[in-house]
């Protein structure tokens, strides 16, 4: 954690800069391929660029932070592309800017943070009191969800989706019946079973099990180059 706030000079001029450019690239007489995207041609890149950013923050020795730096400028073109797409249309229509975005992200920030920007009764919250304090907010927020297992992507890496479902599972006490769910002729499932218990088993020792084989991939393949 910082030591004292840092606001970089000139943040608003640069993502104001942004802005107006995508706008050019969007209008008439702009791009022709940018012109012609939609929320759906983009997700291929969103997801692309997503992890690209992860690819410079496990790089082999550190973060490779000038690497790190394009990457999020890539995922932040994809933040402003989707949100002008959205503001081609009416409000009606469920249209937005930009300028929605960040209003709501600044209004869930400070929602989610009452320790921190409210009361200040509640601003001795350790680390474990601040996440059930986040819960129990995004709980209120989101009375819809009834289910323990709503919210989840749905797209998440295998891996990554069963060490989800197990962690929502437990913070519900939620039991799993694995196993009952598969047909006994079913080997592909038999193996997808065994993959859910080496997640359950890396999760109940503290590993990330898609980050652990993402890494053991890159070191395969660098050590395979030489």
């Amino acid at each position: 954690m910082a030591e004292q706030r840092i606001v970089p000079q000139g943040a608003s001029e640069a993502f104001e800069r942004s802005i107006e450019l995508m706008d050019v690239l969007r209008s008439e007489g702009g791009c022709p391929w940018d012109g012609k995207q939609t929320h759906h041609s983009l997700v291929r890149y969103l997801v692309e660029e997503s992890y690209e950013v992860i690819e410079a923050i496990e790089a082999q020795e550190q973060v490779n932070y000038e690497l790190l730096k394009e990457e999020l400028g890539d995922v932040l073109l994809q933040v402003l592309f989707h949100a002008r797409i959205a503001g081609e249309r009416g409000v009606e229509e469920g249209g937005f800017s930009i300028a929605d975005v960040v209003e709501g992200l600044n209004q869930k920030l400070e929602r989610r943070h009452p320790h921190v920007f409210g009361d200040s009764s509640v601003r001795s919250l350790n680390d474990k009191e601040v996440t059930a304090q986040w819960e129990e907010l995004k709980k209120q927020e989101k009375p819809e969800r009834l289910s323990v297992f709503d919210g989840i992507p749905p797209h998440l890496p295998a891996l990554a989706l069963a060490d989800k479902v197990i962690a929502k599972a437990d913070k519900g006490q939620v039991s799993l019946d694995v196993a009952g769910v598969v047909a006994p002729d079913d080997e592909h499932a038999a193996f997808a079973v065994e993959l859910f218990e080496m997640v359950q088993r890396a999760r109940a020792q503290g590993v990330d099990a898609e980050g652990a084989l993402r890494r053991l991939m890159y070191a395969v393949i660098h050590s395979s180059e030489k």
